[in-house]
């Protein structure tokens, strides 16, 4: 089997759900079912790394950041336009080859300091700096600081 017929054969798939709450009202914002623009330093230093027993090199998701930018580019190492607090998340495997990452953005913790218009997420591995899993754009949203933005990820190694 050749080198490209492998590369075909396993892809790294990410997706995300965004939602905004408001206390009283429920959810105020959706955007539904979104798929992530897996970046190359996130597949080598989550990914690739971790499977060569390169531990030094291995890390692990731990943040998540909203932003106001675009998609990252597949070489991108930040979050354009990133609001100001990053949301711890919590991490699951649901199914063999799948990987839950869920998030909450609470108002109580002022992650927008005035109203945003927030349109991209991504996934890191520090609460400030750091390397960006993934991420991507959503239909844009205007956030306030009385509201919440949780969120929902699924990594799928297929």
């Amino acid at each position: 089997m050749s080198k490209e017929n492998l590369k075909d054969k396993a892809s790294v798939r990410g997706f995300f759900r965004v939602q905004l709450t408001e206390d009283g009202k429920g959810v105020v914002g959706d955007s539904g079912w979104v798929e992530n623009q897996v970046t190359n330093v996130g597949i080598q230093k989550y990914l690739i790394h971790p499977l060569m027993g390169d531990s030094g090199s291995a890390l692990s998701v731990s943040h998540a950041a909203l932003g106001t930018g675009t998609a990252p580019a597949s070489n991108a190492t930040s979050l354009e336009g990133e609001v100001v607090v990053r949301a711890t998340v919590a991490t699951s495997d649901v199914a063999s080859r799948t990987a839950q990452f869920t998030a909450a953005f609470l108002s109580s913790a002022s992650f927008v300091t005035d109203t945003q218009n927030i349109a991209n997420i991504g996934l890191f591995n520090s609460s400030s700096v750091g390397t960006l899993f993934a991420g991507n754009t959503f239909a844009s949203s205007s956030c306030a600081t009385n509201q919440n933005v949780m969120l929902e990820s699924i990594g799928v190694l297929a």
